[in-house]
């Protein structure tokens, strides 16, 4: 999500020269998320290969937030790219687990096959929907904000609370809310709201996770459920 920040006042650019930043953006997120969905994909495997524990909801959420932190802090050096590797390579150990979880039950390899089929799909889809039409979701900042925050909370209390109802409609939204992630921050990038590739990586590569994992939820209750 895009992080508010203080920038300095600056002559306007030419329409050329906008254009040139926001594609030279444009070019750095995806090849930087590309190259980071490889790495998690390659931890990812390692840990189930490993067969290796989750670390837990506590580690987690302090080495997430606290990577998280650290890069918003050095987003503009070379230590910011270098922060997205740790979270990303994080973020695709703690996948390991619950990836394998899934692969344990009946038809677990078509389950997860097709939550990573259905995330590339809706991510390609949206992504080439705001980078072909230009149009500007930077209306649903506010929206998407208040409801990952309610959801999330939800999502906590769902595992705390041991309430799997509220679990799969958590999912369901979150897949509906990092749809909307998708749109918002590719059209943030394409109008100029979005400068700094580090942040627009990161925040597509927590959308792409979170979509995953919601996609992998609610597809392994419906093939538990048959």
């Amino acid at each position: 999500m895009n992080h508010p920040r203080v920038q300095a006042i600056t002559l306007p650019r030419s329409g050329a020269e906008t254009v040139l930043a926001t594609n030279k953006v444009i070019r750095n997120t995806y090849m930087l998320l590309s190259i980071t969905l490889l790495f998690a994909a390659v931890v990812a495997a390692a840990s189930v290969a490993l067969r290796l524990p989750h670390p837990g909801i506590i580690i987690t959420l302090v080495g997430y937030f606290g990577l998280l932190f650290a890069i918003t802090k050095f987003r503009d050096s070379g230590l910011g790219v270098g922060l997205v590797f740790a979270l990303t390579g994080f973020m695709g150990y703690t996948l390991g687990p619950i990836i394998s979880h899934y692969l344990g039950l009946p038809n677990g390899g078509q389950t997860v096959m097709t939550a990573m089929g259905g995330t590339a799909a809706i991510f390609l889809g949206l992504s080439g929907y705001a980078l072909t039409t230009k149009k500007d979701f930077s209306f649903m900042g506010g929206f998407l904000m208040v409801g990952i925050l309610l959801a999330f909370l939800a999502g906590l209390a769902a595992i705390f609370f041991e309430i799997p109802a509220l679990s799969l409609t958590v999912s369901a939204v979150f897949v509906l809310l990092m749809s909307g992630l998708i749109l918002y921050e590719t059209s943030n990038i394409i109008h100029g709201g979005e400068t700094n590739y580090v942040m627009a990586t990161v925040s597509l590569f927590v959308s792409i996770f979170n979509l995953f994992t919601s996609l992998l939820h609610l597809l392994g209750f419906a093939n538990s459920s048959d």
